[in-house]
């Protein structure tokens, strides 16, 4: 496996959620790390949490310009991690074509910019996460699929035209993150107690599980290509 220790690591997406989850993560391993996100004050928050020196940036990776911009500072990254991405959910013929379009830049897009213009050194990683919806359709859940799909696509042919780079997906399943804050406390906690009842490790999956997930498809040298799922067994079912 590969050591963390002073590898300089980028997480954009990194102020909350599983992102957060994974800088904590690369942080007690000694990583010089970055983190990225659209909003300061969340960023602020979150590297008071994580402690020690992290470096943080205001980046926007649904801006082309922007994208560009960070990435011709020079810097040569040891492993970069993105997990961004909003909307996406509903029903197909009553969605918008602007917020479904604004849901396919919010994931894909992002993920695509920061492909082809990030600098990575050799033996370093990408690694993008998605969800368990680009494996199975369900009511309410068509452009989630189909961007996530689309992910795993991109992780292929990046894992080819980026080489000796590796590039990996995570699939998670259910995950407790603020995504969920959408909901009202009462429908999020029947929600979460239905997925914990269903799936066979009888529990819901937390932001530290993908990052121990993510943490591995950056470290293990011998990975690449792969959309890896982390879903407590939800595709057994």
């Amino acid at each position: 496996m590969i050591d963390l220790a002073s590898k300089k690591v980028l997480i954009v997406g990194g102020s909350s959620g599983m992102g957060l989850a994974t800088a904590h993560a690369v942080a007690a391993a000694g990583a010089d790390l970055t983190i990225a996100g659209r909003t300061r004050d969340k960023l602020d928050v979150a590297a008071k949490a994580i402690g020690g020196k992290v470096a943080t940036k205001v980046l926007d990776a649904r801006d082309d310009d922007a994208v560009e911009a960070f990435f011709k500072d020079g810097t040569v990254w040891d492993h970069i991690v993105v997990t961004v991405g909003q909307g996406g959910r509903g029903p197909l013929p009553a969605m918008k074509m602007t917020d479904a379009l604004a849901a396919m830049d919010a994931k894909f897009w992002c993920c695509f910019r920061i492909g082809r213009a990030a600098k990575i050194g050799p033996g370093g990683s990408l690694t993008f996460v998605s969800g368990g919806e680009g494996h199975r359709g369900q009511i309410g859940t068509t452009l989630i699929s189909s961007i996530n799909a689309a992910l795993a696509g991109l992780t292929r042919g990046l894992a080819i035209e980026l080489a000796p780079v590796r590039v990996n997906t995570l699939s998670p399943g259910t995950t407790d993150t603020p995504l969920w804050d959408r909901m009202t406390p009462t429908d999020r906690e029947a929600l979460f107690k239905r997925v914990a009842d269903t799936l066979p490790v009888k529990r819901l999956g937390q932001a530290e599980d993908a990052a121990h997930a993510i943490r591995f498809l950056m470290t293990n040298p011998f990975t690449t290509g792969q959309v890896v799922r982390s879903d407590g067994g939800g595709d057994l079912l």
